[in-house]
């Protein structure tokens, strides 16, 4: 008679893994590309670059997770916009490189691994490398029992890319002149989910059902939309001669911090208030949290999840493109010289 292993007992199933992973490979394989050399299973993933497509290959990398969105999806019992979340915060952070995402991989970890969560994190992440079009070749799931709680997770992801080296985008050509073009985001993405928190449950009283007045969806399904993927329409750009000299990913840190990544010194970034409409979550959350409206754009991506900075002769070319694309796209802004050489990087003004 078996007797019953003694690390399942400790909360560490090996079995109960090991058929996840199966089901976990019809799953990868749909997303995988060419380069992709090996299946799901093994100690690594392997991936073979082409380098007769390019002359000078750098590899661009990028790991990120989703934060205490997870809590919120956690309360719903719905997973799956978490995994599009999770690639979705490291491929839009290559792409402001000008890098097309290769392949992607996760880190899953438990307290005791729930194997539906983890179909719908992996159907989700699935779903995400469809969109940035590149492929899942790994991943880990552990279990940790006595680090995470009943039903508490955590998802790490990383991903890599390839750009031309004469084709990296850092901003350094950005100059006086250039137009901003702001593309709407989803909504709250993957980022201020603590202060949100704070304020709806804490603050506010009210649960994830309930559809406070100035909302047009119930709180939950607000919440938990899913980070969009940028990658596409930045490569189509790109494809049809649009020149983009800086790019930034409107995550934490807001506008203030994220645009100013990608400035030169002795530029300035200026943000026009009211060129783009912000959606409806960001106002209720300022009124009720009362937070400064200063806060509101270090905090939040206030309905701008990415920032394009290109010179004011592609402005209308670009136009017809993203509209082409069906982006929501806006022209949110300019840059100036630095009048002082201690002036902020981002003005946002009247």
């Amino acid at each position: 008679m078996p007797t019953k292993s003694r690390y399942a007992e400790a909360g560490v199933d090996i079995d109960r893994a090991n058929r996840l992973v199966e089901q976990i490979k019809a799953l990868a394989a749909s997303t995988f590309k060419r380069g992709v050399i090996s299946s799901i299973g093994g100690f690594a993933g392997l991936f073979a670059l082409d380098i007769s497509r390019f002359k000078e290959p750098i590899l661009v990398a990028s790991t990120d997770g989703v934060g205490t969105k997870i809590k919120i999806a956690s309360m719903v019992g719905e997973h799956k916009n978490i995994g599009i979340d999770l690639v979705a915060m490291c491929v839009n952070d290559i792409i402001v490189t000008g890098a097309t995402p290769l392949f992607f991989l996760d880190y899953l970890a438990f307290g005791k691994l729930d194997e539906n969560i983890a179909l719908q994190l992996l159907e989700g992440i699935t779903e995400g490398c469809k969109q940035a079009e590149c492929s899942l070749i790994g991943g880990e799931t552990a279990e940790m029992p006595g680090m995470y709680g009943p039903g508490e997770y955590d998802c790490v992801g990383f991903t890599v890319g390839v750009v031309e080296r004469n084709s990296v985008l850092d901003g350094s050509e950005i100059s006086v002149g250039d137009q901003i073009i702001g593309l709407a985001s989803n909504g709250l993405h993957s980022n201020g989910f603590s202060l949100v928190r704070k304020i709806i449950f804490e603050e506010l009283r009210l649960t994830l059902e309930d559809q406070p007045q100035g909302l047009s969806s119930p709180l939950a399904q607000e919440l938990l939309k899913p980070t969009k993927i940028y990658v596409r329409t930045v490569l189509n750009l790109l494809r049809q001669g649009i020149t983009i000299k800086g790019i930034a990913h409107i995550t934490g840190g807001g506008f203030y911090d994220n645009i100013a990544r990608v400035l030169p010194r002795g530029c300035q970034a200026v943000i026009k208030k009211g060129s783009w409409s912000i959606p409806e979550i960001f106002t209720f959350l300022q009124e009720k949290g009362q937070i400064p409206e200063e806060e509101m754009f270090r905090t939040f991506n206030c309905g701008i999840g990415m920032i394009l900075i290109i010179p004011e002769s592609d402005l209308q070319d670009a136009y017809l493109l993203l509209q082409g694309l069906q982006e929501k796209a806006f022209n949110i802004g300019h840059i100036e010289a630095k009048k002082e050489q201690n002036a902020p990087a981002v003005v946002i003004e009247d």
